[in-house]
């Protein structure tokens, strides 16, 4: 949900007006049925996929201009699998409102969304984006509960649109399918400033959903991000992402658990990059349902490995919760950011009125920050609140929070290391153990844990499947 004021986005206006709506074909006027005729595989997807499909390991299919999953279809993709968006032409996959895409790659096999350049780089192709019919504070032309996702994916049809409109019946359960070991590289399309598709973007997406183990690199916009919705997603890495990696607003009420981002300390995002940005909504407004998203076990590496490295000024807070969110974070480890976390409520109803009633932060180390804790009070409604009572709060000691001075106090195995890292906790990292799930936000949904980050002390599940380069 970012400001990338790039000149290139009016060529994609450009593009978005000439774009024409084809079934899935060839790529030469021909068409395979909608993938019914098995006689010849057609590995172009272009237009609209409205019946069901299977992609098969056997090939690389490619991405040509956005492709919608239309009519209720099904789009299944073997593991092992190869989608490649085609050069030029800011190709993308759109899982429209009760489609669902089954991507359930495996350890060994995982399904890999990439660019088909020889050299690839960030922006390469648009992305992937699911969306659905659960609950949000979205509005589309006068309909609440309905929203338009961002990135000029909509158009006369509405196969942009997420949500439920207020006046029918909502599907918090909602399905759009499952996303298990996929890894989805160098996406991003910045179609105005503001309006970019990320590496993965889900609009309304339901809790039947299934997303599990599902890595962002090198994203041209924000890794993740949740607009509305209340999808639950596990084991998540944001690798060397130019903007956020984990973005959520409009109503988000999901829950996160085991989390890795990674930034690269040399690219940042002109519109400021952050690890956790959250907004009610962009007015930051009182509209229901609220943004209340529940992350625990994440490990954030930020692009300070020492105190004293220099970065770019465009690199800002490890956690933005702000415009009146009350994300809430647990167990997790916040590291080498210019600053820690910042409660901002400089932007319509102040963001600290959810202290301490709905906006917890507890059990989690802040280290490496030169300035841990910031507050940004509203210029319109004071609450008391100052940067000193914001820290006392973190502070807390039934909270058992941490600030500690340098990243090498958390004791993490190799968190730097762009080709090899390693996130896992030494055995006398302060990570290794503390952590809770007292807290009544985490007694349904997540699994109870020892430790504090995403990993365990000789912990594999970030290994094998993934790729850092």
């Amino acid at each position: 949900m970012k400001k990338l004021f790039y000149i290139i986005a009016l060529a994609g206006l450009a593009l978005n007006g000439c774009r024409k709506i084809e079934i899935d074909g060839d790529g030469n006027g021909g068409s395979n049925n909608n993938g019914t005729d098995t006689t010849v595989e057609n590995t172009i997807l272009v237009g609209r996929i409205t019946a069901n499909r299977t992609l098969s390991a056997k090939y690389t299919y490619k991405l040509r201009g956005l492709v919608y999953v239309t009519n209720g279809a099904i789009l299944t993709i073997e593991p092992g699998t190869k989608i490649v968006g085609e050069n030029g032409q800011n190709g993308g996959l759109i899982i429209t409102r009760s489609a669902k895409i089954i991507a359930e790659g495996t350890v060994d096999k995982p399904i890999v969304f990439t660019s088909e350049a020889s050299n690839p780089k960030r922006g390469d192709w648009a992305g992937v984006v699911l969306l659905g019919n659960a609950p949000t504070n979205a509005s589309f032309n006068g309909q609440a509960g309905l929203g338009e996702i961002e990135g000029g994916v909509n158009n006369s049809d509405g196969l942009g649109l997420y949500g439920t409109p207020t006046t029918q019946l909502q599907n918090p359960a909602d399905n759009s399918g499952i996303l298990k070991y996929v890894r989805i590289e160098y996406a991003g399309y910045a179609f105005l400033p503001d309006k970019e598709i990320n590496g993965l973007t889900f609009g309304g997406v339901g809790s039947n959903t299934v997303v599990d183990n599902v890595q962002v690199s090198y994203a041209n916009d924000d890794s993740f991000e949740w607009f509305g919705g209340t999808v639950k997603c596990t084991h998540l890495i944001s690798f060397r992402t130019l903007d956020d990696d984990f973005d959520t607003d409009n109503g988000f009420s999901g829950k996160i658990q085991f989390g890795i981002s990674l930034r690269d300390s040399s690219v940042a995002d002109i519109s400021n990059s952050e690890a956790f940005e959250s907004d009610n909504d962009a007015n930051g407004s009182s509209l229901v349902p609220q943004t209340s998203a529940v992350f625990s076990n994440m490990t954030i590496v930020g692009p300070k490995m020492l105190t004293t490295t220099s970065v770019s000024n465009y690199f800002v807070w490890g956690a933005q919760i702000r415009r009146n969110s009350s994300l809430s974070i647990f167990n997790s480890v916040i590291m080498g950011y210019p600053n820690g976390l910042y409660i901002d409520a400089t932007k319509g109803t102040p963001t600290d009125l959810n202290i301490p009633g709905s906006l917890f932060v507890q059990n989690t180390i802040i280290a490496g920050c030169p300035t841990p804790i910031l507050y940004g009070p509203s210029t319109t409604t004071a609450t008391g609140a100052t940067t000193a009572s914001i820290t006392t709060w973190f502070n807390t000691a039934s909270y058992g929070n941490s600030i500690l001075t340098n990243n090498t106090d958390v004791a993490l195995t190799a968190p730097f290391n762009y080709t090899a890292p390693d996130f896992n906790p030494t055995a006398a990292s302060p990570a290794a153990s503390g952590a809770s799930f007292t807290n009544s936000k985490l007694t349904s949904g997540f699994t109870s844990v020892g430790y504090k980050g995403a990993c365990a002390v000789g912990d594999t599940w970030w290994k094998t499947w993934t790729r850092f380069m």
